[in-house]
């Protein structure tokens, strides 16, 4: 399945699954950069959060694995391959000053001025 369609089915699932209520701490932790993106779609630790953050976190990525195994099966698509397709998405979606990590396993922070993170690969 080429990487268009496939960005196509994540966008669409993404969209029919609603957003995932945050709660302010978690809200606050991404834009200190404490939690932030990672390049294979799931959310990350870029500094020790409180307990309630680590929790909500791994709430997430539980759905997101979910998600993307799901989809993954309906469309004849690895989950990882689904992970990483909607992990462009979600870096293209970082704000200044929020984190990420790219596929090198380096966190960093969007700076002003920075265009979005988005590997070459997810062109």
């Amino acid at each position: 399945m080429s990487l268009r369609l496939l960005s196509l089915a994540v966008l669409m699932a993404a969209g029919a699954s609603g957003a995932v209520a945050q709660t302010p701490a978690l809200e606050q932790a991404l834009a200190t950069g404490v939690v932030g993106e990672r390049f294979d779609g799931y959310l990350g630790f870029a500094a020790t959060p409180g307990a309630q953050v680590r929790s909500q976190v791994s709430t997430i990525n539980i759905r997101r694995r979910a998600l993307y195994s799901s989809l993954a099966s309906r469309k004849g698509a690895s989950a990882q391959d689904v992970g990483v397709t909607a992990g462009c998405q979600l870096l293209d979606r970082v704000t200044v000053g929020e984190a990420y990590m790219l596929s090198d396993g380096v966190w960093r922070r969007r700076g002003a001025g920075q265009g979005a993170p988005v590997p070459d690969y997810c062109r």
